[in-house]
């Protein structure tokens, strides 16, 4: 038999067919009638076979026992100890004492995404985190202080590009990043068919990077400086095309001034970037009809982040690449999130709230992820004192990840919704499982509003979930009621009755017969390969939800952080330049932490390597195959030498997402690949400290021979 549904395993949502019967699943392949992906399939999609089977994977609760190890419950147990445990933490220790992290998989899933909503809130934690503060939160910010809505992400047009400008982006691998694209590399072939270029800034010769028009190393941290140089001679050489948001622009002038010491033959020394280089391709920008500017992790997690996403926008905006053909565009979803948000007020807020240690700033009811192990193990009123995680792993994903692994034993309760023993949940107290992959209903709201093309699709189930299982909207809608019931009988039967109705299938109804197509979900199912809605168009500035109707190009907090940016670049000119700084990189196969358990996504060649130059490694003494020892402020891993000229002198790389060697963790096949955790020598202490997004590029560390040790790259 054939299954028809949107692979879950990243941004892309490639069209899958998967081959099975009954439960058991023999294959996948790429659909070919989906109008977004047209058959491409990436080598995770093949891995959900794996861990649909996988023998690591949880479906009955564990409850920690006296002696540390795990032991099986039933349902009821389980939820009734994690809901009185929770209330109790909240009643010693008041909303500051729970903690709520959110795990990138999330917004992967239906289910978890509408229910973290309603447990939230039934939780009334002020202590909330997710994967938003060590990814995307500085693009997030730009959207809400430029077009006034968190979720108004603007994309590239790729397919009708004629000039198409990365920064720290590699689509090749990623197919695309805030920007659902499946099939990139048919996408970028496409743009130099039609005579057009692709243009790559990055510390690292990319995947992308090697089949670009041009690629141009740029020292990590310091993109903020090249596109502010961009923006100077967009000014200086009267290269500003506003086009129809002439009348719908403020703070020109402002924006002007800002970049008037930002010339390019001033930057170039500590970007690496020439001044050539920059007005070259800043005028191509300017006199290319269709043409964007796109940034993405490179950029969003370094000191200047916030700066850097801001930038991008602005660039976009002055060259007339803004809401038009080929530029950087919005989505129309037919479920729109941006829509329903501000229906319910929740267009997005910044620095409301400020975590209690350091008085980071929080974006959208969260505080920085980077923040949550102080905020565990510093002493004093609002310490954390029980913690909640949702398909996360923060261990390995966030800042100093061996700080927040000494931290997580000392909580009173923590409960993970997770369907693995991974290295962050072997710390819970209860570990509540939920379905995984095909077993559940599926519709993607957040990547049909990043997607290159207007799609839809949903997702049936292969078939209904056992009578032991539990959708994770199922175990957050039983602890919301519990919760928010306060022990009220009556109320939690009204509450549990409520959800029972407000399923996330009719919550995806009500959103699409309320969207801008007017379609229903028996309509969206009755086309098993999704419905083609078409091109991106121009919606602005119809969509924008400033108060004024303007898109500020100099809104207050970016003015604000220029000092700091101006004397980081005063200190960098006088840096060493013997210092090595690391980045991260990612590859095709591997989707963070969550997919590492599966052989045919880990076997072959060593993954977890470090990547050195050989002018660095010579100077080093070391070779390839060698062990190198990497040293950071906050702790040091050893890695497998690779000496590449990929990435440029003074980068050394490391991906994430490794580290699978910790004690107690149950994921046999991640175990036997184990690699080692960036996210060990990532600094907890340093933050974008504008945005409140982690640092996790131009790190600063040692690397030295591990001396007697070799290992097989």
């Amino acid at each position: 038999m054939e299954h028809h549904r949107a692979c879950h395993l990243c941004e892309a949502i490639c069209g899958v067919v998967i081959e099975h019967d009954g439960d058991r699943l023999t294959g996948v392949r790429g659909d070919p009638d989906d109008p977004l992906s047209r058959g491409y399939l990436c080598p995770k999609a093949t891995a959900l076979v794996d861990l649909h089977h996988d023998p690591d994977r949880l479906k009955t609760p564990l409850r920690r026992t006296a002696g540390g190890d795990f032991e099986p419950v039933d349902w009821e147990t389980a939820l009734a100890l994690t809901a009185e445990r929770l209330a109790h933490a909240r009643r010693q220790h008041g909303p500051r004492g729970v903690a709520f992290y959110v795990g990138n998989p999330t917004v992967h899933n239906l289910g978890a995404l509408l229910g973290m909503q309603a447990f939230g809130a039934a939780l009334k934690s002020h202590n909330r985190y997710s994967a938003t503060s060590v990814d995307q939160l500085p693009k997030m910010l730009a959207s809400l202080q430029m077009y006034g809505h968190q979720l108004l992400i603007s994309v590239p047009d790729v397919d009708r590009c004629d000039l198409f400008i990365v920064f720290g982006a590699n689509p090749l691998v990623s197919n695309g990043s805030l920007m659902t694209a499946p099939g990139m590399k048919r996408r970028l072939d496409a743009i130099r068919a039609r005579g057009g270029r692709v243009v790559v800034f990055d510390p690292r010769r990319t995947e992308t990077a090697r089949v670009a028009d041009e690629h141009h190393f740029v020292r990590p941290g310091t993109d903020a400086l090249v596109l502010f140089a961009m923006v100077h001679t967009v000014f200086e050489e009267g290269l500003v095309r506003l086009g129809r948001f002439a009348h719908h622009v403020a703070d020109l002038d402002t924006l002007r001034t800002l970049a008037r010491e930002f010339a390019p033959e001033r930057t170039e020394a500590v970007t690496g970037v020439s001044a050539s280089v920059v007005r070259r391709l800043t005028r191509a920008l300017a006199d290319t009809g269709r043409a964007a500017v796109y940034g993405r992790m490179g950029v969003s997690v370094t000191d200047f982040g916030g700066l850097s996403n801001w930038l991008i926008e602005v660039l976009n905006v002055l060259t007339g690449h803004f809401d038009e053909p080929g530029g950087m565009m919005f989505s129309s979803p037919a479920a729109d999130l941006a829509a329903v948000g501000t229906l319910l007020g929740q267009r997005g807020s910044f620095g409301r709230i400020r975590s209690r240690v350091r008085g980071a700033p929080g974006f959208s009811g969260e505080l920085p992820a980077a923040c949550l192990a102080e905020e565990i193990d510093t002493p004093g009123d609002g310490q954390v004192r029980a913690l909640v995680t949702l398909a996360g792993n923060p261990v390995l994903s966030t800042p100093n990840g061996a700080r927040l692994e000494r931290a997580l034993p000392s909580l009173e309760f923590m409960v993970s919704i997770d369907p693995y023993v991974n290295e962050t949940t072997r710390h819970a107290h209860v570990i509540l499982p939920p379905t995984f992959g095909v077993e559940r209903e599926h519709y993607d709201l957040a990547f049909h509003g990043l997607a290159v093309r207007n799609t839809a699709r949903w997702s049936d189930p292969i078939r209904p979930r056992e009578a032991s299982q539990r959708h994770d909207w199922e175990i957050l809608s039983d602890l919301s009621a519990r919760l928010a019931a306060r022990g009220n009988p009556l109320r939690e039967r009204a509450l549990r009755a409520a959800a029972s109705v407000l399923t996330p299938a009719r919550i995806v109804d009500l959103a699409l017969r309320a969207g801008p197509y007017r379609l229903t979900r028996a309509k969206v199912a009755a086309a098993p390969s999704g419905v083609d809605l078409g091109a991106l168009v121009s919606v602005m500035p119809g969509r924008l939800q400033t108060r004024d109707g303007m898109i500020p190009l100099a809104p207050r907090c970016y003015v604000d952080d220029v000092p700091r940016l101006r004397a980081w670049w005063a200190s960098a000119e006088a840096r060493d330049p013997s210092q090595l700084v690391l980045i991260g990189r990612r590859g095709l196969r591997s989707n963070n932490s969550w997919g590492h358990n599966s052989v045919r996504l880990v076997k072959g060649p060593v993954g977890c390597t470090l990547r050195i130059h050989p002018d660095d490694a010579k100077a080093r003494g070391l070779a390839q195959g060698d062990v190198a020892v990497i040293a950071s402020r906050v702790g040091e891993v050893r890695a497998p030498v690779e000496v590449s000229d990929e990435v440029m002198r003074g980068v050394v790389s490391l991906p994430h997402g490794w580290g699978h060697h910790r004690e107690g963790v149950r994921m046999r096949v991640a175990a036997a690949h184990a690699g080692v955790s960036a996210n060990d020598l990532t600094d907890d202490a340093a933050l974008d400290a504008m945005s409140g997004n982690a640092v996790l590029n131009g790190v600063p560390v040692t690397v030295t021979r591990a001396e007697g040790a070799t290992a097989s790259v």
